[in-house]
């Protein structure tokens, strides 16, 4: 992992939304992709849970961004009720990058074209460092659960059964 590395064009746009939120977190690039959340807890030597990751959805016609606990499956019935949503399908990969710039495997919390209604799963707050996509497969960042809030704008939710 490197934080010297030449970020990429949406890495550096996450870098810039950080440093305008006044949030002191630097992108890494990884060696390697972690595109899943076991790829990225294997690279990074963490728990599986203490990678949040960024999953886009559509309510009601509108993406909604959820920071989830890589530990755990989304439930999407849960999210619709927290959201009050009647409709809440998975975002294609086309809807994402529209909505996010990004591309699935990549998405950060931030760094979007525009600011995205966003629930952040109430489980990361057992984890004292996170790490989120920094814009690609390859690049990563690390957060604190109240600088992931703070970033996002979230509303945090248990977005989990159970």
């Amino acid at each position: 992992m490197s934080q010297t590395a030449a970020l990429p064009a949406r890495s550096l746009a996450v870098q810039e939304a950080l440093a305008a939120a006044g949030v002191d977190a630097a992108v890494r690039v990884l060696d390697d992709s972690a595109r899943t959340a076991a790829q990225a807890a294997a690279a990074l030597g963490c728990e599986v849970g203490a990678i949040a990751n960024s999953l886009v959805l559509v309510a009601d016609g509108e993406p909604l961004l959820v920071m989830t606990s890589g530990s755990h499956r989304l439930d999407l019935a849960v999210v619709a009720a927290a959201v009050g949503a009647t409709e809440l399908p998975m975002a294609k990969p086309a809807e994402v990058r529209d909505a996010t710039g990004q591309a699935i495997g990549g998405v950060a919390p931030v760094g979007h074209p525009a600011p995205l209604r966003t629930l952040v799963d109430e489980a990361l707050a057992d984890h004292p460092l996170l790490w989120a996509a920094g814009g690609t497969p390859h690049t990563v960042v690390p957060l604190t659960h109240e600088q992931l809030l703070a970033v996002t704008g979230g509303t945090p939710c248990r977005v989990a059964a159970g």
